[in-house]
């Protein structure tokens, strides 16, 4: 039987998220076992957004996490995760909405990301109104071009934002998404250049302010050269579940598949081509096809997709009866979870549970 095989597969429905539960153990006592100490270990949730999985991380000793969103955050507030870096500058009501989880679960220490001083006095004037400090990072942008500041701007926002009476400056959060290189040493090299970045804007900072900054980074593709690095933390979100993107990309990493999408033959169209029940409502359609591979018939080729259909050629389509289940990994397997409710966990090959995707929601209650 191959590691993918569900026994009781005809209790599922399709399409469908399973969740390998052995194989996520094992991915995260990979990452464990990767960093020097794991306290430079600061997982980021958006991947899973299950309140079960980020307690697996827990009982593996991690404490730290990393996320996108309120829901996201509030997830860890609900299980007593100790400390939750919003890596988002929370802009308009989210402001409000996070001085709410700060006042609903004060076992939680919250921060969030700044890069500009407008936000950074909207962020301290809320939290000093209502008497509270809150931690903030600088979002530096090294090379990833989506958020953050530049280090020379990030070094005047330090100066100016460091003695606004609502926020406290602890550190310097750099994203490197965008180092996604096959070859390792190259890889290793643009790493290394992006964070001599952040290194410098350290440095400066402590010369200049006597204040020596934390430092956050790494995506999943960069996380083996940053988890050799001392006293920084790294980020990375997709190895809990990995997908076929990652594994084809990086294929040097340790991590294994732990997620899939369960989708049946719904037409046989005609000798040479199917349909099934895989629209882009149940996999993340932001790549081009295929979007999806099939480790039970790597034949079947993804040709076209609509909401709730995916047509695929195959070289005979009599190999293939109506109702045919398919097991298919993700190329993205992030937005691929926020797509659905609830995700069936397998264990020993068998379907024994579900866990509710709870922050895929905008809100759980603040």
């Amino acid at each position: 039987m191959e590691w993918y095989t569900i026994k009781n597969i005809d209790a599922i429905d399709s399409p469908a998220l399973v969740i390998y539960k052995e194989r996520v153990r094992q991915n995260i006592k990979q990452a464990v076992a990767m960093v020097r100490n794991i306290e430079n270990l600061r997982p980021h949730v958006k991947t899973n957004k299950i309140a079960e999985v980020c307690s697996m991380m827990m009982d593996d000793g991690i404490f730290k996490f990393k996320c996108a969103t309120i829901a996201e955050a509030e997830m860890l507030g609900i299980i007593g995760a100790k400390d939750v870096l919003l890596a988002y500058q929370p802009v308009g009501p989210k402001i409000s909405r996070l001085l709410q989880l700060v006042q609903k679960y004060p076992a939680t220490k919250f921060a969030c990301l700044i890069d500009n001083i407008t936000i950074a006095e909207n962020i301290s004037d809320l939290f000093n109104a209502a008497g509270l400090k809150i931690e903030v990072y600088i979002d530096v942008n090294n090379g990833m071009n989506r958020s953050g500041i530049k280090p020379a701007g990030a070094f005047e926002l330090f100066g100016t934002a460091k003695a606004l009476e609502g926020i406290k400056i602890v550190g310097l959060h750099g994203y490197d998404g965008h180092i996604r290189i096959t070859e390792v040493a190259e890889r290793q090299q643009k790493s290394n250049s992006a964070f001599e970045e952040l290194k410098q804007l350290q440095a400066q900072i402590a010369e200049s302010y006597h204040t020596n900054l934390k430092l956050v980074t790494s995506g999943s593709p960069t996380f083996p050269t940053h988890a050799q690095r001392e006293n920084i933390e790294c980020s990375p979100g997709t190895f809990v579940f990995w997908d076929w993107g990652y594994k084809t990309l990086v294929p040097d990493e340790p991590f294994d598949l732990a997620a899939l999408v369960i989708t049946r033959v719904l037409s046989i169209i005609d000798n040479e081509t199917i349909c099934t029940d895989l629209g882009h409502k149940s996999v993340a359609a932001e790549n081009p096809l295929p979007r999806v591979h099939f480790l039970n018939a790597p034949e079947v080729k993804p040709v076209g997709q609509s909401e709730e259909h995916l047509v695929a050629k195959v070289p005979d389509a009599s190999l293939f009866s109506v109702g045919d289940v398919l097991y298919g990994v993700p190329v993205h397997i992030c937005p691929t979870v926020a797509l659905y409710e609830r995700a069936v966990v397998i264990e020993n090959n068998e379907a024994v549970g579900e866990w509710k995707v709870v922050a895929r929601d905008k809100k759980i209650t603040v």
